[in-house]
C-alpha cells in the first residue's frame, strides 16, 4: 500500500499544541510566561476534546467508515489522538509539578493546601469556608435511578462518598466563586484551590453521616451543535436553543483527580454513561486551564516578557483623520506592533463625521465592551446608515455575538443574522463619504477580528485605502452576501466560497509553468493552517519542478515537505512566541513582478468551501516591503520557530554555531520602533527660519 501524501489534520493540530507545551517547558522563557503557555495548551486540549474527538465520536455513532486523506478511518483517528492526548497529558502535569510549581515557590508564589497550613492561615480558610462557600455552594444527594443533576460544562465539582450506604452526593462549582483564594503569606503570596478548601470542611455539608471520600471531578462535553439554519424560526431563535442543548450534549472526557478510588472513579463513569478510555486520571489540579488567571498574579513582573507596547506608525499622523491620510497614500498596519487605534479610529471618526452617509461591516469576534460596537451606535444616533453582517456562528462566541447583535438593532442598525449555509469570516468595514468632490469609499480590509483585546495578542495586518476598484469590490462583496445574490466578477480581490481556491491554484499553477520554462519561481506564503488536498497537490506539483516554496504554518499542516521526488523544495516552519501567529500573507515571483496578498481564509476546505472569505492584492510600494518583511523574519526565525519533518514530527530550530539568534517577533517589534524613532529625529531636525513683519 502505498504511503499517504498527506499528515493526519488530527494529529498534526495535536504537533502544534505540543509546541505550545514546549515552551512552557523551555527554561528560557519568563517563568509567568510559562505557566500561561501551560494554561494554553491545556485550554487548547479541552477545546481540541470538545470539537474534534467529539466530532470523531459523532462519525462513529452514525457508522461513518470514510477514509481521510491521511488513510485513516475515523476510529483509527480517534484511536490516535486519544494515545497522544494521554502522553500530552502526562507531560503537562510533569511540567505543573515538577518545574513551574516548585519554581513557583521559589519566586514566592506557593500553593498551600491544608497539610502546610499555618494556625493563623488555617483559622483564615474556615472564615472564608463558613462565611462565602457554605452560603454559596449547595450539595445534592445523588439517585441514579432518577438521574444526575446536570452540571455546568468544565467547572471543577467535588464528588462526595458517604459512610452511610456508600451513598453519594456532588457540590456543584458556583461561576461565580474565584477558584483561587489569597492567603496570607509572610514569605510571599500564597493561595489555596477553593476545592481543596472544600475537601478540609466538607463534613460541615453532612452533619448527620460520616464523609468516606471526596473527589475533584470534571466533565467535558461534546460542543457541536445542530442548526436547521432553513428554519421559519430563523437563525436567531436556532442559536439560542441550540447554544441550550449544546451545554446538556453528552460527555465526551471526565477528568477525575487521582486520589480517586476504583469505587468513585466506577460511580463517576457509570454516571456519565463513558467508556473507560474517556476518563482521565490526573495527579495534580484539574483544569490547568484556569492558572491563566494566576498568571496575571500582580507583584511578578520580573517573571514576565518585558512589555512591547503597540506602536503609532509614522505613516499614521495622530493629529490628522484617518479619511485624509487615505486620501493621500494606502496604509498597512502589522498588529500588536503597530496600535490597532488608527482602525479603531477610522470607525469613530466615521460616526462623527457629518460628510459620512453610510457604514457597512461584518464583525466575527469582537471584545466585551466593544469601541467598535460604541462606534456603530453612535453612527446610528447621527444619523448614518448603518449595515452590520454579526456572525452568530463563530464558535463559542455565539453568545455574545447574538447579545451584540441584538443591541445593534434596538439601536436602529441593519443587522444581518449572517449568511444561510456559510460563516462569514472576512474582515470588512467600508465608510461611504460625500463631499464637494463627489462619493468616495473608504475600506478597511484586515485578517483579523475587529477586536481592541485579541490586537494586542494576535499578530495581523490591516490594509486600509481608498483605492476605487478595490472599494467598488469591497462594497459588491458586501451587497451580494448581504442580498442572496451572486456580484459580478471582481475587479481585483478574490473570495470564497466562489473563486479564491481557483485562484490560488491559479497561482500556484503560474510559478510552476515558469519553473518548467526555466525561469526563477518562488511562493512564500504565511497562514495558521495547511489542509486542503487540492493546494497541498498543486504546491507538490510545484516542487518536483524546482519551484522554491517556504511555508510558515502556525498550526495544522496535512503536507508532507522534504521527500524527494515530491516535495524536497518545500520547507514548513511554525512560530510559537509572546504573540499568537495569526495574519494570513501570500507572495508569488510571477516571473519578476511579484503578486503580494492578505487574507482571511486559511488553505482549509472548510474557509474556501463554507466561508465567505477575502484575499486582496496589496499594490503600495510601501504595503508590499513590509509584508515581505514580515515573511522573511518568519524564515529567518531560529529560536521560535520549529521545522515539519515528512513524518509529521517537528524539530525546534537553533542558531547555527557562529550565526546570531534571530527571533522574528522581537525583530519585528524593533524594526517598528526603530521607523518611529527615525521618523521623531526627523522632526525634530526641521528648520523653521525667522520671517520678517509683514
Amino acid at each position: 500500500m502505498a504511503e499517504p501524501l498527506f499528515i493526519d489534520r488530527e494529529l498534526s493540530w495535536l504537533e502544534f499544541n505540543q509546541r505550545v507545551l514546549d515552551r512552557a517547558l523551555d527554561e528560557n522563557v519568563p517563568l509567568m510566561e510559562r505557566l500561561k503557555f501551560l494554561a494554553i495548551s491545556a485550554s487548547n486540549l479541552d477545546e481540541f476534546y470538545r470539537v474534534r474527538i467529539g466530532t470523531l465520536v459523532s462519525a462513529i455513532e452514525r457508522e461513518l467508515t470514510r477514509v481521510s486523506p491521511s488513510g485513516m478511518t475515523p476510529m483509527e483517528q480517534l484511536q490516535a489522538a486519544r494515545k497522544r492526548c494521554e502522553t500530552m497529558f502526562a507531560d503537562q502535569y510533569r511540567c505543573f509539578r515538577e518545574q513551574l510549581e516548585p519554581a513557583l515557590a521559589e519566586q514566592g508564589l506557593h500553593r498551600l493546601s491544608p497539610g502546610n497550613l499555618t494556625t493563623v492561615q488555617a483559622r483564615y480558610l474556615k472564615q472564608v469556608f463558613e462565611k462565602e462557600l457554605f452560603s454559596v455552594l449547595t450539595p445534592t444527594a445523588i439517585d441514579l435511578d432518577v438521574g444526575f443533576p446536570h452540571l455546568p460544562n468544565e467547572l471543577v465539582h467535588l464528588c462526595v462518598r458517604l459512610k452511610r450506604e456508600s451513598r453519594y452526593a456532588i457540590i456543584p462549582a458556583a461561576a461565580t466563586l474565584s477558584r483561587f483564594l489569597s492567603i496570607p503569606c509572610e514569605n510571599g503570596t500564597g493561595y489555596a484551590l477553593l476545592e481543596d478548601v472544600v475537601k478540609t470542611h466538607v463534613n460541615q455539608f453532612f452533619a448527620s453521616d460520616e464523609v468516606e471520600e471526596c473527589v475533584p471531578f470534571r466533565l467535558i462535553r461534546n460542543a457541536e451543535v445542530e442548526l436547521q439554519e432553513f428554519s421559519p424560526s430563523g437563525l436567531a431563535s436556532q442559536m439560542a436553543e441550540a447554544l441550550q442543548d449544546r451545554s446538556a450534549n453528552e460527555g465526551i472526557r471526565l477528568d477525575v483527580d487521582a486520589s480517586a478510588s476504583e469505587e468513585t472513579l466506577e460511580f463517576l463513569r457509570t454516571a456519565h454513561k463513558l467508556a473507560a478510555e474517556q476518563v482521565q486520571s490526573l495527579d495534580g489540579p484539574l483544569d490547568l486551564g484556569a492558572f491563566m488567571q494566576l498568571s496575571g498574579q500582580a507583584g511578578f513582573d520580573k517573571c514576565r516578557y518585558e512589555p512591547w507596547q503597540p506602536l503609532l506608525p509614522p505613516s499614521v499622523p495622530s493629529e490628522d483623520l484617518i479619511f485624509d491620510v487615505l486620501a493621500e497614500r494606502d496604509l498597512l498596519l502589522h498588529h500588536p506592533y503597530d496600535s490597532y487605534e488608527p482602525v479603531v479610529r477610522m470607525i469613530e471618526e466615521a460616526a462623527e463625521d457629518p460628510e459620512v452617509l453610510a457604514i457597512k461591516q461584518t464583525l466575527y469576534r469582537v471584545s466585551r465592551n466593544s469601541r467598535v460596537v460604541a462606534a456603530l451606535r453612535r453612527a446610528v444616533e447621527n444619523g448614518k446608515h448603518v449595515t452590520v453582517l454579526v456572525e452568530l456562528k463563530a464558535r463559542f462566541d455565539e453568545a455574545r455575538n447574538l447579545h451584540q447583535a441584538r443591541e445593534l438593532e434596538l439601536a436602529g442598525a441593519h443587522v444581518i443574522w449572517g449568511v444561510k449555509g456559510y460563516k462569514t469570516h472576512a474582515k470588512l468595514c467600508i465608510v461611504v463619504k460625500r463631499n464637494t468632490q463627489g462619493i468616495h469609499r473608504y475600506v478597511h480590509f484586515g485578517t483579523g477580528n475587529y477586536n481592541e483585546s485579541t490586537a494586542r495578542l494576535y499578530t495581523d495586518v490591516s490594509f486600509m485605502t481608498a483605492n476605487e476598484d478595490l472599494g467598488a469590490d469591497a462594497v459588491a462583496f458586501f451587497n451580494a452576501i448581504s442580498g442572496l445574490s451572486h456580484p459580478h466578477e471582481y475587479r481585483r480581490i478574490e473570495a470564497a466560497p466562489r473563486r479564491l481556491r481557483e485562484a490560488l491554484l491559479e497561482l500556484i499553477h503560474g510559478e510552476t509553468q515558469r519553473a518548467r520554462a526555466g525561469q526563477k519561481a518562488r511562493i512564500l506564503a504565511k497562514v495558521n493552517a495547511l489542509v486542503d488536498t487540492k493546494i497541498v497537490k498543486a504546491l507538490y506539483e510545484a516542487s518536483q519542478v524546482g519551484v522554491q516554496i517556504q511555508l510558515n504554518v502556525r498550526g495544522i499542516c496535512c503536507l508532507k515537505p522534504g521527500i524527494k521526488g515530491l516535495s524536497e523544495n518545500i520547507r514548513v516552519v511554525s512560530i510559537v512566541d509572546r504573540f499568537l501567529e495569526h495574519s494570513r500573507v501570500m507572495y508569488f515571483h510571477h516571473g519578476g513582478a511579484g503578486r503580494m496578498f492578505i487574507s482571511s481564509a486559511d488553505w482549509m476546505p472548510r474557509n474556501l468551501d463554507l466561508r465567505q472569505e477575502l484575499m486582496i492584492p496589496v499594490d503600495d510600494p510601501s504595503g508590499r516591503k513590509r509584508l515581505m518583511e514580515i515573511l522573511e523574519a518568519a524564515f529567518a526565525d531560529n529560536v521560535s520557530s520549529s521545522m515539519l519533518q515528512p513524518n509529521g514530527e517537528y524539530i525546534r530550530l537553533q542558531p547555527p554555531k557562529g550565526e546570531q539568534p534571530f527571533r522574528s517577533q522581537e525583530e519585528l517589534y524593533l524594526s517598528a520602533r526603530r521607523a518611529l524613532k527615525s521618523d521623531q529625529r526627523r522632526k525634530r531636525t526641521v528648520f523653521e527660519p525667522h520671517l520678517p513683519n509683514s
